[in-house]
């Protein structure tokens, strides 16, 4: 099967205070539609919390304009730490991409903004308009080019449409993106000083980059709302990357996973471990999120980055009327109706 990932369904971001980080992104990005408001033990993650059980609050809020969403993630038994690493090219997720319809109206509409730091426009090597914008809590984002829309009206931008991960070897990185996750377009890939990053100080370093693409997908329940999806590898060449979580858990500050939502888990299983990449957690059956449901399970690229994988089961629709959609039996494999999708929208951010 082609199309096993359908999208990015988010990207997990540890706070500090999840209440106050959904009301920054809502301002910020739009993510103002709520899927699930849940607290709970992370007990199927302590691999990733040094062995032991702990409490977290998380909040998964999107924005129906199209793209994934912000899974805000919040240790609620222990003080979240902060990350002593900030590199382009360090190995982990560096920023989150950001699609806009207009990326110069979105660059003079969020540099009017308090609080936030943002970049020049600058030219990518794909020689797409983009910039860089760093929020309060030192994460980066770039905001680049949108090229689908599920709602064209709304907002100055849309949701998630990749990443930019840092890795120790280009190389060994495409066969998992690539060849495993089936990211395998490759929109530019070469050595370059670096002059369009948001740290000066790094201006002018080497790097190995390789942008990969995927195209929307025509399967999956929620490909009409997640759009294509944008990998962006790093490797540096001047300096020795550090790990971003090195002696830090899994759900400390920054961006913790990126989550692709699944077409058929157990083929997606398959194929990652006969590649060599096993599954380090599976919930194997339904797991509940608040409202929602689903099978999760995470596995590792080749430096130790986390990636999610979600097969969905149930996901609320309208809760108000306690409306949701049962999509374990569902036979057919192409995208809902929008229509319905649009019914998420009810379900806001307050």
């Amino acid at each position: 099967m082609k199309d096993l990932i359908t999208g990015i369904q988010q990207a997990g971001i540890g706070v500090t205070n999840a209440n106050e980080a959904k009301h920054l992104y809502k301002d910020l990005f739009g993510m103002n539609v709520l899927i699930f408001d849940d607290k709970a033990e992370a007990s199927l993650m302590t691999r990733y919390t040094g062995y032991e059980v702990h409490n977290r609050h998380a909040i998964l809020s999107m924005n129906l304009s199209g793209g994934g969403g912000f899974e805000i993630w919040q240790f609620t038994s222990r003080v979240p730490l902060e990350s002593a690493s900030n590199r382009f090219g360090d190995l982990g997720i560096f920023a989150i991409k950001i699609k806009s319809k207009n990326v110069k109206a979105a660059h003079e509409h969020f540099s009017k903004m308090p609080l936030i730091n943002v970049s020049a426009l600058m030219d990518a090597p794909d020689d797409r308009n983009h910039f860089w914008l760093t929020d309060p809590y030192g994460n980066h984002f770039n905001i680049v080019e949108g090229d689908e829309w599920f709602k064209t009206r709304q907002g100055i931008c849309g949701g998630v449409v990749g990443a930019i991960i840092g890795v120790s070897n280009l190389d060994k990185a495409l066969e998992f993106y690539r060849d495993v996750l089936g990211i395998d377009e490759v929109i530019y890939s070469g050595t370059a000083p670096a002059i369009d990053l948001p740290l000066k100080e790094q201006e002018g370093q080497q790097f190995r980059r390789a942008l990969l693409k995927k195209q929307a997908a025509n399967k999956g329940a929620f490909s009409k709302l997640l759009g294509s999806v944008q990998i962006e590898l790093v490797e540096a060449l001047d300096f020795q990357p550090v790990k971003i979580y090195k002696d830090r858990f899994w759900g400390d500050c920054g961006f913790i996973h990126l989550c692709f939502d699944v077409l058929n888990m157990d083929v997606l299983k398959n194929k990652s471990e006969q590649a060599g990449y096993n599954f380090t957690v599976d919930s194997a059956n339904s797991f509940s999120m608040g409202s929602s449901a689903g099978r999760f399970c995470y596995v590792e690229d080749p430096d130790g980055t986390l990636i999610e994988l979600v097969e969905t089961h149930k996901i609320p629709i309208l809760k108000k009327l306690n409306w949701h959609l049962n999509l374990k039996t569902r036979k057919n494999e192409g995208p809902l109706p929008g229509w319905m999708i649009g019914m998420l929208g009810f379900n806001k951010v307050k």
